[in-house]
């Protein structure tokens, strides 16, 4: 019988998790980088760009890929003879006690401080836990005298966008998926994978879908040898019809939506067909390693060589903006898709600040921060190490804001917005009503926008930590004109665009 060292569970868990905050899989940083090699779409481009940028930045200095950190996913294989042990005697720690130990000290590393995103008492309070505990723990009992662990640090952008159905056992499953896909809208950061569940019950097919984004990017190779199932030719069908959708990087419209497609199933009652659809985003995260009973597992650093040779750099069509001068009538005078290069102080503000502005407002309060003609960002930054500013401080998904813009718009003199991903009706609506703008940040970009960021400091609302409201000073922070002041949108164009360009070059393929 193998005994496993509690604390070489919790010290294993603590290097992986904080592996994964910088080092993307290989096998992803090898398929966006085909990716970008084959895109044709320049603003999806541009996009996956950054995105390449940024993973080489983050390889190199260690810090966050993503702003969101993500909630930690565990799935642990325990091997049937396994002891426990601790100091010479049996463990002190339940197992999943140990998951969460390994992510405290993780996510408190001060070398490299992990944002902290859990929030208990999630109907009510919603009071951040300040250590990203606890961890979500699957466990299995397997033959064996080991114990294997994955684990995965998933965004809340990404997983937001899960989907389920019970479908009918005569029901589409590829109809299904080509029409679910466009409703998740671009805020779980396109180019990624789709995990796919299907069988069992409702709960187990979840389960299998997030199972299936553990395993590695291989759908070039599959193309090139041809399927062996029909799960495997499921996949590829999948992953074309997603792809024909146009939707691409960041939801701007493109060749790569989708970079794989990974499906698990199991039996299932005779008249169910349950199917789950979990993305990962661009900053996908997950590893694996295997105690034996030698010590703490470490994970070997990816070699910098192996990065695609694409360094991001400001198009030379890009507009200065100054912010400090910023006016309405500047704001109208933007495009969809224009590319713009923001200079000067920008305000910060998310869904907890949001709600309490306009609670205050509500109540006829005067808000602590002054927004006329300003430009506030949507952002929940990674706190500051060593001689930093500013952590890693990329976009979060716009559309949660959708519902305080109205008031944000009418109230405050607000004139322009910056998020990540599509608005939604209602926000739309309002920027057109007050001629305001919204721009788009890349998602999967935190490390390389947080350089554009030269100074910070807390205006207001500091107990909402990641979430206060900020006084940025920006210096070249890119963003793309998502939504200007007449409504039209570049997540609806951009996707309609392409989805044409994709069918008639597929007509002309298949003509030849």
């Amino acid at each position: 019988m193998t005994l496993i060292a509690q604390d070489d569970v919790i010290e294993s868990v603590a290097d992986a998790l904080q592996y994964i905050s910088y080092f993307h899989p290989m096998d992803y940083i090898r398929a966006l980088g085909r990716a970008h090699d084959a895109e044709q779409g320049p603003a999806a481009k541009d996009a996956i760009a950054q995105i390449l940028t940024n993973s080489r930045m983050c390889a190199e200095g260690h810090r966050p890929i993503c702003q969101d950190t993500g909630i930690v996913v565990a799935f642990v294989k325990v091997g049937m003879n396994v002891r426990w042990g601790h100091k010479g005697a049996g463990a002190t720690m339940t197992l999943a006690e140990m998951i969460d130990e390994g992510v405290r000290r993780a996510y408190l590393n001060p070398d490299n401080r992990l944002r902290a995103s859990i929030v208990a008492d999630p109907a009510f309070g919603r009071t951040n836990t300040r250590d990203n505990t606890p961890a979500v723990t699957h466990v299995e009992l397997v033959p064996g005298d080991t114990v294997e662990i994955t684990v995965a640090a998933k965004g809340g952008g990404s997983e937001n966008k899960t989907k389920f159905a019970m479908l009918n056992p005569s029901d589409s499953i590829r109809d299904w998926v080509v029409s679910t896909v466009p409703l998740m809208g671009a805020g779980w950061c396109p180019p990624g994978m789709l995990g796919i569940g299907i069988g069992g019950s409702a709960e187990k097919a979840m389960l299998l879908a997030k199972e299936s984004l553990m395993l590695p990017i291989d759908m070039a190779e599959l193309q090139a040898r041809g399927p062996n199932s029909k799960i495997e030719e499921l996949r590829i069908e999948l992953f074309d019809a997603v792809n024909d959708l146009g939707i691409g990087a960041q939801g701007l419209g493109g060749l790569s939506t989708v970079l794989d497609v990974k499906i698990l199933d199991t039996p299932t009652h005779a008249a169910s067909k349950p199917i789950a659809m979990i993305p990962n985003c661009a900053a996908t995260r997950h590893a694996h390693f295997v105690l034996d009973g030698s010590g703490p597992a470490y994970l070997e650093a990816p070699n910098l060589v192996d990065w695609p040779q694409v360094a991001w750099t400001p198009s030379r069509q890009a507009i200065r903006v100054d912010l400090d001068t910023l006016t309405p009538a500047i704001v109208a005078s933007w495009q969809p898709g224009d590319r713009l290069l923001l200079n000067g102080r920008m305000l910060t503000g998310r869904d907890a600040a949001h709600k309490r502005m306009t609670d205050m407002l509500a109540r006829g309060e005067t808000l602590p921060v002054d927004f006329t003609n300003r430009v506030i960002y949507y952002v929940g930054p990674v706190d500051p190490v060593r001689d930093e500013v500013v952590g890693p401080a990329g976009p979060t998904t716009a559309t949660r804001m959708d519902k305080f813009t109205e008031t944000m718009l009418a109230q405050t003199g607000l004139i322009a917005m910056v998020g990540k991903a599509e608005r939604g009706p209602a926000g739309i609506d309002a920027i057109r009503k007050h001629k305001a703008a919204y721009l788009m940040a890349v998602g999967g970009a935190a490390y390389l926008v947080s350089k554009a960021i030269k100074a910070s400091k807390v205006l207001a609302f500091e107990d909402l930590g990641m979430e206060a409201i900020y006084e940025f000073t920006v210096q070249g922070m890119p963003v793309t004109v998502a939504v200007d002041s007449t409504g039209e949108s570049v997540h609806a164009t951009g996707p309609m665009v392409w989805r044409e360009k994709i069918a008639k070059m597929k007509a002309l393929e298949g003509a030849a």
